[in-house]
């Protein structure tokens, strides 16, 4: 158990900062999700469950990703170039995430090339330009 609280405390550093980045990660993409959600035909405050049912891949996989890239440390965000260079790879593997976790009957939707792209570029249109505003915030103190 030692081992796995080891573990945590070198891809995570507790305080408020990364509070603020996490809730900042979970409005992004749930912006990306209910814009697209919205162009679908399928307003969010019409249809809010749908919503959740299609963000909740992205934010298992970015949560894996995000854990695993050590993206709530200071050091992610240390720089705007590294914020943007650790950001882009783990949203990357975030979308392959999802894509899978919606391959199986427990998600709606399927894994579609065209929808993973999609979901690559405009996630990264949000994450990135949020990440890098953060490091600069952060360095600029």
């Amino acid at each position: 158990m030692a081992q796995l609280a080891t573990m945590v405390r070198r891809r995570v550093d507790f305080g408020s900062t990364v509070a603020v980045v996490a809730v900042g990660d979970l409005l992004a993409i749930a912006l990306w999700v209910a814009v697209g959600e919205v162009n679908h035909g399928f307003p969010p405050w019409e249809y809010p469950l749908r919503m959740v049912t299609t963000m909740i891949p992205f934010l298992i996989g970015w949560a894996a990703a995000a854990f695993v890239g050590g993206l709530y440390t200071e050091d992610a965000w240390q720089f705007p170039i590294r914020a943007v260079s650790w950001t882009a790879p783990a949203w990357i593997v975030a979308v392959l995430i999802a894509q899978a976790l919606r391959a199986t009957p427990i998600f709606p939707g399927n894994a579609a090339l065209t929808f993973a792209l999609v979901s690559v570029g405009v996630g990264l249109a949000v994450l990135l330009p949020w990440r890098a505003l953060v490091a600069y915030w952060t360095t600029a103190e």
